[in-house]
């Protein structure tokens, strides 16, 4: 009788910490990430996710891209085109299959009262494209330079802005004098691209 309880028990531990397991939703970064307090780029970074760090998935906002995730104890908000899944047996992009997934719904209520002074993405604008690999690259000092002695009007997107995202097709570049890559800045901050694959190389802070 004591050996049928203990077996019954031990029957039902497994079962709850099953339940737990499916509970949580874990998730990959696909590429360097900024995690920030917030579900926008207005919001300031809390940490970096780097590409393939593990994320404990909450959920996402219902007609939005911004996901609710914990990075190595760091709570905060990143893009869903940004995380993948296993699913199936295959890694997907969490924004292209929340529904398959089972991605939850999670809300945000803003208690902050101070309002960006510059304008911001809007939820209809157009997006940041996808990421993919770029080689690492180092710019020297000189273009640096020369992108501070010409600057060159922002342009507004959405979605968090890291290197090898692709930057929209109807977005202009800077050509740099004797440098392979060109020049822009997107929401305030200079970037460069490989003016083929039109994928952001380098991110200047």
């Amino acid at each position: 009788m004591t050996l049928k309880r203990n077996i019954l028990l031990v029957g039902a531990v497994l079962l709850a910490s099953g339940g737990l397991a499916q509970a949580e939703m874990v998730a990959t970064t696909v590429n360097d990430l900024n995690v920030r307090a917030g579900p926008g780029p207005q919001y300031p970074a809390v940490g970096l996710a780097t590409r393939g760090s593990t994320a404990v998935l909450d959920g996402c906002i219902e007609g939005s891209r911004w996901c609710r995730v914990d990075v190595n104890g760091i709570r905060g908000w990143v893009y869903a085109d940004y995380l993948q899944m296993d699913y199936g047996g295959n890694q997907v992009i969490v924004e292209q299959h929340r529904a398959e997934i089972g991605v939850p719904v999670v809300t945000y209520e803003s208690t902050a009262s101070v309002v960006p002074a510059d304008p911001q993405p809007a939820p209809g604008d157009e997006l940041i494209g996808p990421v993919g690999a770029v080689e690492t690259i180092t710019p020297p000092e000189t273009v640096r330079t020369y992108i501070e002695t010409n600057p060159t009007e922002t342009v507004r997107l959405g979605g968090d802005v890291v290197v090898g995202a692709e930057v929209p097709a109807d977005v202009t570049f800077q050509t740099i004098p004797d440098y392979e890559y060109r020049y822009t800045r997107i929401n305030d901050r200079p970037v460069l691209v490989d003016p083929g694959t039109r994928r952001i190389v380098y991110v200047y802070q």
